[in-house]
């Protein structure tokens, strides 16, 4: 039996395994390596927020612009992944390998963008948002170091998506767990300046990250190469086929769209909040962070049911993708369910971690007891942008997004702040939700009838 044989077949257990154990086997290594992320961003804005409330402030400024850099290395390997799985369902290995390699390319076009806009306009960015010199600096200073350093987070993407795409989900958690350690353990030490490092303040916890994201570069690197999967990144020039690309991006750049719509959002709420005061940017900052913990675990779901969903989507199988879609709402709505209760019954405690005193202290737990309404309805759409992604119709995923975030939150959120003030803005964001649920239904049952049902 051929090595390629023996690969195809190890992914082939998305076809024929024990469904929910297959599920949990290969959510679980993706969970945790999200929960374990969730935990550095957490850690990494405590550390920021013991600077004052100014540093805190400057890092979620900048926010927006880690967003955007993980939306397009997440996006695109997104589109990947999902191109990879489905050629391993139908049989196509050629087509799965070229996939592998056409990722890499197109990592290194996406990091020269973020390089120009750190070299050439962050520093207009940072303006908009405050006219203290020392919250632009601090700004500034934590933009340009994540957007140059960015080459190796949105490589990693790519990596770690090829290799759950064929099944192997544990070497992907243990580098996405071994960069955000590294992160943690360095964020004090190059903050505060302990055990001879000079102290970097704002920009400690930038290099940090960066640091962090270079480990999981270079272990994705080093555990692709002897990894026994059916297909891996060979890094040597090849001919591009732009009929590669378009399959990539045709599920890619929808799955951008909707991740960087976020970050597109949370500017737009940055600019609305700052008319009322620079410690609402901080509170929305904190939020984000914190509800990762909540969020993140859920991704790691959707990281582990997709590729299943896209290998029996290939292999023409409507019982066992359907069994996945409904086995990965369940889960993430038992977890949404757990993170809602947290988030109405400890707020000021979850708040507290990060030095939040007075206002940003008053309006942070009406802010996490607010928008918390949320979290039950969010299992509907997050699964089900998994399920538009896993068929090739990551366009759904791009409408849905637009719809949510673009159409409804921020329009609302504008008029609402007008009545209400901040409040306001806080409620924007479970309405929008249940907009999302009924449309991510439809549009699900419309996929069902005119694709799945017909295998």
């Amino acid at each position: 039996m051929s090595e390629n044989t023996k690969n195809q077949n190890s992914a082939d257990k998305m076809g024929t395994a024990p469904l929910l154990k297959l599920i949990i086997t290969m959510s679980l290594p993706s969970f945790f390596s999200m929960m374990v992320q969730a935990l550095y961003n957490i850690v990494d804005s405590i550390f920021v927020s013991r600077l004052g409330e100014y540093a805190l402030s400057a890092v979620s400024i900048v926010f927006p612009i880690q967003m955007l850099i993980i939306s397009v290395g997440s996006g695109a390997s997104v589109g990947l992944s999902s191109l990879i799985s489905r050629r391993l369902g139908e049989k196509n290995i050629k087509s799965a390998q070229s996939a592998a390699d056409h990722g890499v390319y197109l990592s290194v076009a996406h990091w020269t963008l973020f390089l120009i806009f750190g070299l050439f306009f962050s520093n207009w960015f940072c303006r908009l948002f405050s006219d203290s010199e020392i919250l632009y600096n601090a700004a500034n200073t934590y933009c340009k170091i994540v957007t140059i350093g960015s080459l190796f987070v949105i490589n990693s993407c790519s990596t770690e998506k090829v290799m759950q795409a064929c099944g192997n989900v544990t070497l992907p958690m243990i580098t996405m767990i071994s960069g955000a350690v590294t992160n943690i353990i360095l964020d004090p030490i190059m903050i505060f300046g302990y055990f001879g490092c000079p102290r970097l303040e704002v920009a400690g916890a930038a290099y940090a990250t960066v640091i962090g994201q270079i480990v999981t570069f270079v272990l994705n690197i080093i555990f692709i190469a002897k990894a026994k999967i059916a297909v891996k990144p060979t890094y040597k020039l090849r001919k591009i086929e732009i009929r590669t690309i378009k399959d990539i991006y045709a599920v890619g750049i929808p799955a951008m769209i909707m991740q960087a719509i976020s970050s597109v959002t949370t500017l737009c709420l940055n600019t609305i909040l700052t008319a009322f005061s620079s410690t609402y940017v901080a509170v929305l900052g904190v939020y984000f962070k914190l509800q990762s913990f909540i969020f993140m675990p859920v991704v790691g779901i959707n990281f582990g049911i997709m590729p299943i969903m896209g290998y029996n989507y290939g292999a023409k199988n409507k019982e066992r993708l359907m069994k996945t879609y409904k086995y990965g709402m369940i889960i993430a709505f038992i977890i949404m369910i757990i993170g809602s209760t947290v988030f109405k019954t400890i707020p000021a405690q979850l708040m507290g971690m990060f030095d939040a005193e007075g206002e940003m202290l008053k309006t942070g737990i009406v802010c996490l007891k607010t928008i918390s309404w949320m979290f039950p309805l969010a299992p509907v759409s997050m699964i089900s942008i998994a399920i538009f992604q896993a068929t090739g119709h990551g366009f759904y995923s791009a409408l849905v997004s637009v719809l949510r975030q673009l159409i409804i939150i921020v329009p609302l959120a504008y008029i609402f702040s007008k009545v209400w003030g901040v409040l306001g803005i806080w409620w924007a964001y479970p309405i929008a939700e249940t907009a999302s649920v009924i449309i991510c239904l439809l549009l699900v049952r419309s996929i069902y009838v005119k694709k799945i049902s017909k295998f």
